[in-house]
């Protein structure tokens, strides 16, 4: 009997006129391309996306955004009525300016998402809609700082803090905020960790450069594992063999003789397939797990590196530095801290 499909999540992502296309849409690639990319770029099977994210409107018609790009909504009010997620992307509109009864069909909507169990979410100046509902009364929220003022003027029986990147409040913690610009990326790791899992939001943190401050190179958020198992079958059996006995001592013997091959033989076989030699294959497999370690435990540097397979923890170091661009003890701190924050939004 096949496996029950689990059912998608569905995430309206709210479309008007005053909607930014690169926010709208960059919810919408964020969420779509979950677990999918991460599988694309480690050779996996063709894996979809545990969300569905549609872009959705009062009629469904297409429409400008505010900055031009036309946008095709996927659906209407009426054909996406019980949500498992709505979120206002941004609203482009000048701090202070009188909305009137211009978005009611839109409150009222996410007001009806809301009634129906629906997770509500805001980013930058979307919050000038979730105010409207009345939901945030007596709650922590946050937006674009340039509207913060104007926002603690007009509902202040809210708590606004300009200066936080994330919130999450309201019942069953149903409520997500993010603040300014480019904080509406950590709303949707956010998003991303507590409907599929913290691990799924790495990953997609990692694919796309996501989560972190100040520069660091591109190849600290990289995986060091490359392409898919080999064609070639016995590199694929040492490959599968590798993947649990990369901590053994002298591995590479160890898939020698696991080849049946002359040691010669079995290493061009092998950088020939993979486009690693086997020893820097058992470094790949070694590094992304002290990876894993760093960022999901608090064991001293030196412990990683034994439980890892490396006996000098200084060699570790040095090897960790010119593969991942970043010292262990610097990578915990950035990706660390990350997940940390996904696990507790989370709620794990």
């Amino acid at each position: 009997m096949p496996p029950t499909r689990r059912p998608l999540i569905t995430v309206a992502l709210l479309g008007t006129p005053s909607a930014s296309a690169a926010t709208l849409y960059g919810f919408f690639d964020l969420l779509s391309g979950t677990r999918r990319d991460w599988q694309m770029l480690h050779g996996g099977a063709d894996t979809e996306s545990p969300f569905r994210p549609l872009v959705v409107s009062r009629d469904g018609r297409p429409f400008a955004a505010g900055n031009g790009v036309r946008i095709t909504p996927d659906a209407a009010f009426g054909d996406c009525p019980h949500p498992d997620i709505a979120c206002v992307t941004d609203l482009m509109v000048p701090p202070g300016e009188e909305l009137g009864t211009l978005f009611e069909p839109e409150v009222q909507w996410l007001l009806g998402a809301w009634h129906a169990g629906a997770t509500l979410c805001s980013s930058c100046s979307g919050a000038l809609l979730l105010a409207r509902t009345g939901l945030l009364d007596g709650e922590e929220a946050t937006s674009h700082w340039a509207y913060c003022d104007l926002l603690a003027r007009r509902y202040p029986g809210t708590r606004w803090n300009a200066e936080r990147t994330l919130v999450v409040a309201g019942k069953d913690q149903r409520l997500m905020m993010a603040g300014s610009g480019a904080a509406w990326h950590m709303l949707a790791l956010a998003l991303i960790a507590r409907f599929a899992s913290p691990e799924e939001a790495m990953q997609v943190a990692r694919v796309n450069l996501l989560g972190g401050t100040g520069e660091v190179s591109a190849i600290a958020y990289s995986s060091l594992t490359r392409g898919r198992r080999a064609e070639d079958p016995i590199v694929a059996q040492c490959q599968v063999w590798a993947a649990s006995n990369y901590r053994v001592e002298a591995p590479v013997s160890h898939l020698v003789t696991l080849s049946g091959l002359a040691e010669r033989t079995f290493k061009r076989r092998f950088t020939q397939a993979t486009g690693m030699s086997p020893l820097e294959y058992v470094h790949t497999l070694r590094l992304e797990e002290a990876k894993q370690l760093l960022e999901s435990t608090g064991l001293p540097v030196e412990a990683i590196a034994l439980e890892v397979g490396y006996q000098d923890a200084s060699f570790f170091n040095r090897l960790f530095r010119r593969k991942v661009a970043l010292t262990p003890a610097g990578y915990r701190r950035r990706f660390g801290t990350l997940r940390s924050q996904l696990r507790q939004v989370a709620g794990g």
